[in-house]
């Protein structure tokens, strides 16, 4: 009824000081001595109080027996309310309850790390060892083409390593920045030239529309992170010699450089383009296209941007996957390490 805990209370003091009033009144009418009425009326009214807190304690109780639950690692856990309350005990309640269910995420999330992770050392140190004691058996020969396969998988292990570096830093906020002036039109090309020589026997073909004469100021380095993890997903995702856009253009207006990476013919669900930028979720492959990798690179794309100041969203484009990543011109300071 009441949108305080003090008004409750004092509602209920007023009351039951009331009764105890009244009915101290009464015993005196009909006779009854002070000594006895004084004393047979303060027991009403403490019964009357302990009757009616007992509804404003239970919900502190079951607090108490939700925290020492959750102290005991159970974060399943949920404090019963009733939706209509809004003094402070309900909205204890209710942050409690939100507290809870974002320390079983990341719970869940921790879990969901270390199984991942698990799997994805496994996978290329197998490979590694197999491959290592066929040669060291004369099982297989070290031609260039199985020491290439080798080579394959360190450079798996390395990548993942370096991903959980990131991964790491990001956790931790500890990121600086070393911001520079540069043309954004050499950057891409530097940055995209290493992503042709790996895409290999693919026969992807990158083409690249931007202005000569964009320039903005960031880290290179970590904005090469962000394009590409970008590019390279979208290299991943597209049919053997289909063709990648990256388009670029200037928005005067809002002081920013808009970049869309565009995969043709594949299409990201509206439901899950928010999902596919978590920690080691993993895009479905269809024919033509592997989805390899960590389940990382988005997430440390996404990140690489808010540090600009920007973001990497997915949005609708009738030719396929668009990729847009918003950057801010001019470094702010205050806004990226917000």
């Amino acid at each position: 009824m009441f949108s305080s805990l003090k008004l409750e209370l004092g509602a209920l003091i007023v009351i039951a000081t009331a009764i105890a009033f009244a009915m101290c009144w009464f015993l005196l009418k009909f006779g009854w001595s002070g000594w006895i009425a004084m004393p047979v009326a303060l027991i009403v009214a403490l019964g009357i109080t302990y009757y009616f807190s007992r509804g404003l304690t239970a919900r502190l109780r079951q607090l108490r027996d939700a925290a020492e639950a959750m102290a005991g690692g159970d974060y399943t856990v949920r404090v019963p309310m009733d939706e209509s309350s809004h003094d402070e005990v309900g909205q204890l309640a209710r942050s409690f309850n939100e507290m809870a269910a974002e320390l079983q995420h990341a719970d869940q999330t921790r879990r969901d790390l270390i199984a991942n992770v698990s799997h994805e050392l496994r996978t290329p140190v197998s490979a590694l060892q197999a491959q290592v004691e066929n040669m060291a058996d004369g099982v297989t020969d070290p031609t260039p083409a199985n020491l290439e396969s080798i080579l394959d998988q360190t450079q798996r292990l390395t990548d993942l390593i370096a991903f959980l570096l990131d991964l790491s830093r990001m956790e931790a906020g500890a990121a600086s920045l070393e911001i520079e002036r540069f043309n954004f039109a050499d950057f891409l090309d530097d940055t995209i030239e290493p992503l042709e020589l790996a895409d290999g026997g693919h026969a992807h073909d990158i083409h690249v529309r931007v202005n000569d004469d964009i320039e903005m100021e960031g880290d290179q380095d970590r904005l090469r992170q962000l394009f590409t993890n970008i590019i390279g997903n979208a290299l991943k995702h597209s049919p053997d010699g289909t063709t990648v856009l990256v388009e670029v253009h200037e928005d005067v207006g809002h002081g920013t450089v808009v970049t869309n990476v565009v995969n043709f013919g594949s299409r990201i669900a509206p439901e899950i383009r928010s999902d596919i930028f978590r920690r080691f979720v993993k895009g479905k492959s269809g024919p033509g296209t592997e989805s390899g990798g960590t389940g990382l690179g988005l997430s440390i794309a996404r990140w690489a941007a808010q540090l600009h100041g920007g973001t990497v969203r997915v949005v609708d484009d009738v030719r396929g996957a668009d990729f847009e990543i918003v950057l801010p011109k001019h470094h702010d300071a205050g806004e990226s390490e917000s």
